[in-house]
Parts: C-alpha cells; sequence; structure tokens
C-alpha cells in the first residue's frame, strides 16, 4: 500500500465542518440537546469553530430520503479553504448510498482532517479513493456530546493525532471499556462504571510486523468488496488490516465468510498484521477469535500476527486509527505502534 497524503493538523481557533454520511439523526428534536452540546465541547474544550454543513440538520427522514444532500455536504466542506476538518455526526446503516455524490479528486486535491466511526467506513474509502489518509473514530455523537468533562483517554488520543505533530507513538490500551451501559449516562458515571482493561491479547504471531494501516467496520468493509472504493488486492501488500464489528455483533459465521473472501482475493496472504476491536461489551468475542485463527489457518496464514480487544471501534473510550499511517505490532509486548506522524505541520 502506497503512503496516503496527511492533512494538516488542527490548531485551536480551526473551523471544523459537522456532516452526516450516514443516519441524519442530529436533526431530530430528540437529539438537538446532545448536538448542541458538542457543539460547545469542540469550541470550549478544544478551541475550534464548528461549521454546520447545509443539510446536517436536516432530519432523519430527509437525509434517508436525500444521499445526494449528504454528498454536496461532504464536497462543500472538503472544497472549503476555511475549513480545516471534517467530523461525522454519527454513523447509521447506508452510508454507501452517499458514492455516487461525492467528488473524490476535489477531497483528494483539498487534504484536511476526516473523523468518523462505525457506517462512516464509507466515507474513509472515499478519502482512500482519493489518495488522503483519514482517522477511524471520534464521531461528533460518540466522543463529543457526553455530559461532563471528556471520558480522559479519548480525548488523550484526539489531541495527540489531529493537533499535536511528531510520532504518535505506542498507543496502550485504555484502563478500562464500556459499551452499552454508557447509554444515558454522563461521562463521570461512566468512569465509575469502566470494566478493567486486561491488555491487548495475542491470538497468534510472533516478533514484530510493521505495515500501513487500512480497515474500518468489518460489516461496511465486506459490504464495500465490488465497489469503486474498494481496493485491489495488490494495494493490500504489506497492510495491517484493522477490524471492528457493528453494535449488531454479526455471528461468528459472518465473520468467517468475510476473513474467507479476503482469502479467495488473494488479500490474506499479503497482510502482515491483524488489529481486531473490542466488540461491544465483548460479545461474542471468543468466537470471533476462534473464526478468525481457523480462516487464517485455512488460507496458510497461521503465522500472521493478531492483536484482539483493542481500544477502538464501538466500546469507550477510544482511540482513533488513521488509515495510510505505519503501524507496528510487537507481538512479544502486544504493543500497537504508530512510529510516524500521522498529520503535517
Amino acid at each position: 500500500m502506497k503512503p496516503l497524503i496527511k492533512p494538516p493538523r488542527l490548531r485551536p481557533g480551526d473551523r471544523v465542518a459537522i456532516v452526516c454520511p450516514s443516519s441524519g439523526i442530529a436533526g431530530d428534536a430528540e437529539n438537538r440537546v446532545r448536538f448542541d452540546r458538542a457543539l460547545r465541547r469542540l469550541e470550549n474544550e478544544f478551541a475550534l469553530r464548528p461549521v454546520v454543513m447545509q443539510n446536517a440538520l436536516k432530519g432523519s427522514r430527509y437525509l434517508w430520503e436525500h444521499p445526494e444532500k449528504r454528498g454536496e455536504d461532504i464536497n462543500a466542506a472538503f472544497a472549503d479553504p476555511e475549513i480545516k476538518g471534517v467530523i461525522a455526526v454519527t454513523g447509521g446503516d447506508d452510508g454507501i448510498r452517499v458514492l455516487p455524490y461525492v467528488d473524490i479528486d476535489l477531497i483528494g486535491a483539498n487534504p484536511k482532517i476526516f473523523t468518523g466511526l462505525s457506517d462512516v467506513t464509507s466515507a474513509h474509502y472515499f478519502c482512500l479513493k482519493a489518495g488522503l489518509g483519514s482517522f477511524y473514530g471520534a464521531s461528533l455523537f460518540s466522543d463529543f456530546d457526553g455530559e461532563g468533562p471528556m471520558l480522559p483517554y479519548t480525548k488523550q488520543w484526539i489531541v495527540r493525532e489531529l493537533f499535536e505533530s511528531g510520532p504518535v507513538g505506542e498507543i496502550p490500551p485504555a484502563t478500562g471499556w464500556i459499551g452499552r451501559a454508557a447509554r444515558g449516562l454522563d461521562n463521570a458515571q461512566v468512569l465509575r462504571r469502566l470494566q478493567p482493561h486486561r491488555g491487548y491479547r495475542l491470538l497468534q504471531g510472533q516478533g514484530r510486523a510493521q505495515g500501513r494501516l487500512l480497515g474500518g467496520c468489518l460489516e461496511v468493509v465486506y459490504s464495500l468488496r465490488g465497489t469503486p472504493l474498494f481496493p485491489a488486492a495488490e494495494e493490500f501488500e504489506d497492510v495491517i488490516l484493522f477490524l471492528e464489528t457493528s453494535p449488531l455483533c454479526p455471528r461468528a459465521w459472518v465473520i468467517e465468510d468475510f476473513m474467507r473472501s479476503l482469502g479467495a482475493a488473494g488479500i490474506l496472504e499479503r497482510l502482515s498484521g491483524l488489529l481486531l476491536g473490542r466488540p461491544l461489551d465483548g460479545e461474542r468475542s471468543e468466537e470471533y477469535d476462534a473464526a478468525i485463527v481457523k480462516v487464517l489457518g485455512e488460507y496458510g496464514r497461521s503465522d500472521l500476527p493478531v492483536l484482539a480487544d483493542m481500544s477502538f471501534g464501538h466500546n469507550a473510550p477510544r482511540a482513533l486509527i488513521p488509515f495510510g499511517a505505519l503501524g507496528q505490532i510487537d507481538c512479544d509486548k502486544r504493543a500497537f505502534i504508530i512510529p510516524e506522524a500521522v498529520t503535517e505541520g
């Protein structure tokens, strides 16, 4: 995989666009309080100036009926030279419908920070197609909308990866995690209810592996197969693939099917490593581990380093995973390292 363009880092005072590549729930009346709270956090805690794009608050039904309006907002955000970053509100289930309406060349010609989680994976592959590195994680409704001080681990990696310069370094596991139980709680309550994290688990492999980072939400990556967005098998040469499942936590046979499709396409043989985000609430974790190890063995990749239970994805708190950045897996230390800067400036 070729290195991607690194976007300029964010600085205090920068304008950041708020877009809805997937669900439009930001515009539904019951979500206005949390939306406004998230904007205040961007302003007060990060010294950013949020710019709500024209269609972002038109509601879930309108944006479902008009995926072209979602695409218009993405295009407008990247075209505006005053906007330095683009933050997705939340995931959903139909982000792929925006593909016909996004100007890939425009994105590539105007590199800037893009972040989002879950079904926003489709939008990350818009950036990938444009040759731009983006950041998996940090959605408005996953990270910025909670009451009270932001979860320290989440804030640490937003600041480190989006605002600071220099090599990112090792990304250790969060000290604790929480899934569905976080709903309806303020951040102080979330911190008190964190389950202890016992560290990343090594499923297989030895030594040290290195490669460019590529991946996203597994079900969305699966759905992108066969579209113009999905990279050719050759683009997975020396890639560290990062994957996590949606809150639906699909059955293990879905994971097996997905992994076999990668094997049949000649992708598994090219990978240098695999990172697995902890499933929501740890659900089906052991089943997924067994399915992945099984299929890797079927395709002669029992040597592939695999780290599981990683602190990215749908549990909180979470780190960001930068598309296209150089990553390293240290099997002996069960460690994940990004030995380079992920932004410019």
